[in-house]
């Protein structure tokens, strides 16, 4: 079966704003990288169209969408903090990017792909229920959780972040849940300032909820022995019908936001780790979606690294 991958222009219409580190180039370099490597060839391309909104509001209140989507329509730079940039194209391209994450969980599900790509912006995983923060307006991993099992019926989704941020909207949106693990790798301390080893979920989804903080500085040895030795047997033993990544770059050696050591070789390898995992417990099925990662070298040998992985 074949790798897909779904981006869309809209993406690069979506304008933060001059100097902002979440940019356009980020999805167009990385693209540029697929093709100079020959990996263009190599998977399967399709558009996504715009979400349904019923597949938002899901997890997110339809009152609080109606309020972004007015604010990004009235022409405003940002919402709720400075950094949270935006342009008239954000709403649409937001919207298309839970529709790729939605595609590819329909076509993983279907069998009519192994696993999927997701290059879109803006990313998704600091997006809160109710909150627009840190470059993300709405969760398009939690949307992909709930989609995979309120459209087809899958019982158990993991989710697993390996951002150098922490994915607080992710966590908080499913911390109740007892059927979607969400495992999180990430630098300690560093914005949003969540993710401590004791959040574990809350309620009905306690224990089913993992963070793994890191201190800055590690690297591939520490991210893959931190992979091998506690997420890799967690979500093993929680046994998924499907894996969703929230694939974010920003440890790269390279990167400007991040204070980790992990190479573009580290991502390859990080890749085939959760690849085999998926292999044993979910029949292969994958849907990565990109978050950070804002070096756009660092960030197109990384992005060309997982393709290759996924593909392998």
């Amino acid at each position: 079966m074949a790798t897909g991958l779904v981006t869309a222009p809209v993406c690069l219409d979506h304008d933060t704003g001059r100097g902002h580190p979440e940019r356009p180039e980020r999805v167009s370099a990385a693209l540029e990288r697929l093709e100079e490597s020959g990996l263009m060839a190599d998977v399967e391309s399709v558009l996504p169209e715009a979400a349904p909104i019923e597949a938002i509001t899901r997890l997110h209140p339809r009152e609080h969408l109606e309020e972004l989507e007015r604010i990004i329509a009235s022409g405003a730079r940002s919402v709720n903090e400075p950094d949270m940039g935006i342009s008239t194209s954000s709403w649409e391209a937001a919207l298309v990017s839970s529709g790729a994450a939605l595609l590819s969980a329909d076509k993983v599900v279907a069998g009519e792909w192994q696993n999927a790509l997701c290059l879109v912006r803006p990313p998704g995983h600091h997006a809160e229920a109710t909150t627009a923060m840190g470059f993300c307006l709405i969760n398009h991993a939690a949307i992909a959780a709930k989609h995979l099992q309120e459209t087809h019926g899958l019982e158990r989704v993991a989710i697993i972040d390996f951002d150098v941020h922490h994915g607080n909207g992710t966590q908080h949106l499913l911390e109740e849940d007892p059927t979607v693990f969400f495992a999180s790798i990430h630098q300690w301390p560093l914005y949003p300032g969540t993710g401590a080893a004791t959040e574990r979920g809350l309620g009905d989804g306690e224990g089913a909820t993992l963070n793994v903080p890191l201190s800055a500085g590690a690297d591939d040895a520490v991210y893959l022995a931190t992979l091998e030795d506690l997420v890799l047997p967690a979500v093993e033993a929680f046994a998924p019908d499907a894996l969703i990544l929230s694939a974010g770059f920003d440890a790269h050696e390279r990167d400007p936001l991040g204070g980790m050591k992990v190479t573009t070789e580290g991502y390859g390898e990080l890749t085939r780790l959760l690849r085999d995992l998926a292999d044993k417990t979910c029949d292969g099925k994958v849907i990565s979606l990109l978050e950070g990662g804002y070096d756009l070298e660092g960030l197109a040998a990384s992005v060309a690294s997982h393709t290759a992985a996924l593909l392998a």
